[in-house]
């Protein structure tokens, strides 16, 4: 009686069976946008742990690609660094038009928009490369603090002078004096991202309710002060017109 036949099998199973377990699989060919993002997201990581110096081909080794493949999708190193700023610090728009929503009391807005914004900026790349950046890049951090002063300083400031019935400031030192409170506000918010991701250090839970704590300090102080420099500059500049 002849032995039965085995069943046919495919060349794909052959090769599955003469594959060892322990075989590592096949990487899969990634798309050019795919590989892009993959060494974006790789050299977000490399800035944000040791610093912006170093050559391209040191990038390239840590990030591990090779220098040509770098090379194939960022031109040069300072075209990498832009992608990796238009990745990591996202701006929205939302935050704008919050300021200026006078349907919402103030303080319930600049709670959301600091809410907001504390969420964004506190996480490890953005605190660590930002810092980096500072110490050895001055133009990409000078245009996201342009647009800081701009797009959140400012109106912000104005809503303040709106609510508690405050002139517009006159001179430059009452214009300087006024940006000044405001970034003593950012800055306790953004310093959280310090302590934390540079120093270390523990950090407030409930970072929704330091921020309104954070905020309400701003309104019960800086008002008052405000209309201490504010007060003399228009009493001043009013002097100036009934003189002329």
């Amino acid at each position: 009686m002849p032995p039965p036949k085995r069943p046919a099998t495919s060349p794909l199973a052959e090769r599955k069976k003469d594959t060892p377990a322990d075989a590592p699989p096949t990487a899969r060919r990634l798309a050019p946008e795919e590989r892009e993002q993959q060494i974006v997201e790789k050299a977000i990581e490399h800035f944000a742990t040791h610093g912006f110096s170093g050559s391209t081909r040191e990038l390239a080794k840590q990030i591990g690609v090779t220098q040509p493949l770098l090379y194939r999708y960022f031109p040069s190193k300072e075209a990498l660094i832009d992608r990796v700023y238009s990745e990591v610090y996202r701006w929205d728009p939302a935050w704008e038009r919050l300021i200026t929503d006078r349907s919402v009391p103030l303080r319930e807005r600049l709670c959301a928009l600091y809410t907001a914004y504390s969420h964004v900026i506190l996480q490890r790349e953005w605190i660590r490369t930002f810092i980096f950046a500072g110490l050895t890049r001055e133009g990409i951090n000078r245009r996201y603090l342009d647009k800081l002063r701009e797009r959140i300083f400012r109106p912000v400031m104005a809503e303040i002078r709106d609510a508690y019935g405050l002139p517009i400031p006159s001179t430059t030192a009452a214009k300087e004096a006024e940006l000044e409170l405001i970034w003593s506000l950012h800055a306790s918010i953004f310093y959280i991202g310090v302590r934390k991701w540079v120093y270390g250090l523990p950090v407030p839970k409930d970072l929704d309710a330091h921020v309104a704590l954070q905020v309400d300090a701003f309104l019960n102080g800086s008002p008052a002060a405000l209309k201490n420099v504010l007060a003399p500059a228009a009493r001043n500049s009013a002097a100036k017109s009934r003189a002329s």
